[in-house]
């Protein structure tokens, strides 16, 4: 629930602001490519009767994969709203500063992406070497992965050149790093009651993984709002006598 209700605040502030400065363009494209390759990939497990066979014959010891209804639910709620959060770059008429534009770096993760799941389904399909159709979801799942890892990273060091975190909502990440916590103390429980504590949770790397990294990420994001930038008005928006060195009597105040 958390998780879920985190995309609703930055969506509510750029619509008031009708502004997209200050936020990454990478950071809200790469984040609809990971949610849509997290929602098939959980839906796959779901309600693949070939997947879940091959998953049980992979883990015997606990051979229902740590997947619920409530996860493909998050993930198509997630795709929706991050579609809207991009859509607000291009769509709406908010002011958008021309250096925001999709990075070479994110284009080439989003082709490479796509090539590497294209190359497993080709070997999957053509039946070369110990290949199965659960492979294709674990490399859609490594990708999602990736993606948490390598998302954030935009955003962070935008909020780093530009000394604020003005534009960037910080209650999505009060209530991300809430989700990510108890996502986390859901695999634990769901592994546990399945006999398989630890077989259970590394058997889905993909739920541990991001659990574990959104709060690092998050933990970034807090320090960046709360310590190192409070307060602090976007360098682009302080007069030139003040970087200088002058005193800045206007007080921008924190978001």
């Amino acid at each position: 629930m958390a998780w879920s209700l985190s995309f609703y605040p930055q969506l509510i502030q750029t619509y008031r602001r009708r502004s997209v400065t200050g936020l990454s363009i990478d950071f809200f494209t790469i984040n609809v490519v990971g949610f849509a390759v997290y929602t098939v990939s959980t839906y796959l497990l779901l309600f693949s009767s070939i997947i879940r066979k091959q998953y049980a014959s992979r883990h015997p010891s606990a051979p229902e994969p740590s997947v619920q209804y409530n996860d493909l639910a998050f993930g198509v709620h997630s795709l929706i709203l991050t579609v809207i959060a991009w859509s607000q770059f291009w769509c709406c008429g908010y002011k958008r500063e021309p250096t925001q534009k999709l990075s070479t770096g994110m284009i080439t993760l989003i082709i490479g992406s796509a090539t590497v799941t294209a190359i497993v389904g080709s070997l999957v399909s053509l039946q070369i070497g110990k290949w199965e159709a659960l492979d294709i979801v674990y490399t859609l799942g490594y990708i999602k992965l990736l993606i948490t890892i390598l998302k954030y990273i935009p955003q962070a060091h935008l909020n780093y050149q530009r000394e604020s975190t003005i534009g960037w909502s910080i209650y999505n990440i009060l209530l991300d790093t809430t989700g990510g916590t108890l996502s986390l103390a859901q695999l634990f429980l769901d592994s546990a009651l399945a006999g398989d504590l630890w077989g259970g949770t590394f058997g889905n790397p993909l739920k541990l993984g991001l659990g574990l990294i959104t709060l690092g990420f998050d933990g970034i994001f807090l320090c960046q709002h709360y310590i190192w930038f409070r307060g602090k008005a976007p360098l682009e928006l302080i007069p030139e006598n003040d970087v200088e060195g002058e005193p800045n009597q206007t007080n921008y105040g924190a978001v």
